[in-house]
């Protein structure tokens, strides 16, 4: 499928790159915080031997990945479930549009299910301003992570989509090789999850053929998951308020890598991942005389519908959706306990933020809200 474009400056390494690329990874410094963090008990000798019998980017992310992320959800979440894998056949390969609500761990719960279902890990895009040069990208392109460029002129980035949109097709279409995207550019802060219909039209840019075949190849499912408390909240909030005050927002240095450090280790409660189930039959649906841009909405909605049905509501959401409209509406869903405890939970919260405490206050019941009200 692809005669245009080297992807070299993009990809995940090679397996046959993985052996090298590892060996390199461990002589870093950072690994060794990581070692003693996520692998805590194992030693650099005992890091170097496993190290040896890795010879694929799956070997990494089954060696040393899937345990890593399994000590985060274990001291940072109070259990982690999951269903809809049965929608999926372990020969094929699928792109996972996704929520997005933390940086690093919506996209790596996924590879640890996968593993723990039977199925390959997939590839996960990853924005460029994420990744430096040096440790951090050897690292996520050892774990299936490609780049995504975010900024340039409209040209530029009208090109930079025609070249991600050949890559994904060539993953999944050539490679067999299913991939992770996020349904819209950067976390959902409000709560409220929608995809962008440019990601759609981005991803039909390199088909060759019609409409349908085009989506069709791709096998898109989507991929709702839920925390019971939102990651980074605190610092979703904070944007959103100064967003409020007609400011415009400009990231501090190492913000993003506080977010993922942020969302790594702050409490998250219970977690929820739902695989939805693959748009293939209802493309066939679609009425061909409509325009593309038609299409795309209608795509956008089938994609939305299943995000929104398979999000798992928690007892937070259906308090916060209460004190938004001033009801008891869903009272049925909640004890007065957990009602207080979340009240005092947002006041902890808000009081670590300047700004008017009323709106941040609101700001907090919203995200927590929204999920409720579609």
């Amino acid at each position: 499928m692809n005669d245009i474009f080297n992807f070299d400056d993009m990809r995940p390494y090679y397996d046959n790159e993985s052996y090298e690329v590892l060996q390199r990874i461990i002589k870093d410094p950072i690994f060794m915080k990581l070692v003693n963090n996520l692998w805590s008990g194992m030693t650099l000798d005992e890091v170097k031997a496993k190290a040896e019998k890795v010879n694929t980017a799956m070997g990494f992310q089954v060696e040393f990945m899937h345990p890593a992320i399994r000590t985060i959800v274990a001291r940072s979440s109070d259990g982690l479930t999951c269903n809809g894998f049965e929608h999926l056949n372990k020969n094929e390969s699928y792109l996972f549009v996704a929520n997005h609500r933390d940086i690093l761990l919506d996209s790596a719960i996924l590879q640890i299910l996968l593993v723990e279902n039977g199925f390959a890990t997939s590839e996960i895009t990853f924005g460029n301003n994420l990744m430096d040069k040096g440790f951090i990208t050897d690292f996520g392109r050892l774990n299936r992570m490609f780049a995504v460029l975010r900024e340039g002129t409209g040209r530029e980035l009208y090109d930079i989509s025609r070249k991600l949109s050949a890559y994904i097709h060539h993953t999944i279409v050539d490679k067999n090789v299913s991939v992770w995207i996020a349904q819209r550019n950067g976390r959902t802060k409000d709560g409220n999850d929608q995809t962008q219909t440019g990601l759609l039209k981005m991803l039909n840019i390199s088909g060759k053929g019609t409409f349908t075949d085009n989506f069709a190849q791709l096998k898109i499912v989507p991929l709702t998951i839920s925390y019971e408390y939102e990651p980074c909240d605190v610092l979703k909030v904070q944007e959103l308020y100064l967003s409020s005050l007609h400011t415009k927002y400009i990231k501090a240095d190492g913000e993003d890598l506080n977010s993922i450090i942020t969302g790594i280790i702050q409490p998250k409660g219970r977690i929820h991942l739902s695989v939805g189930t693959p748009i293939i039959n209802e493309l066939q649906q679609i009425d061909n005389s409509i325009s593309e841009n038609e299409k795309i909405k209608i795509l956008t909605s089938l994609v939305d519908n299943q995000i929104y049905n398979d999000y798992k509501l928690w007892a937070v959401n259906y308090i916060a959706a209460d004190i938004l409209s001033n009801t008891n509406h869903y009272i049925n869903h909640y004890t007065p306990d957990e009602k207080e405890n979340f009240i005092n939970y947002i006041n902890s919260k808000t009081a670590t933020i300047e700004g008017e405490q009323e709106s941040l206050f609101n700001l907090f019941i919203k995200m927590y809200a929204n999920p409720v009200s579609h």
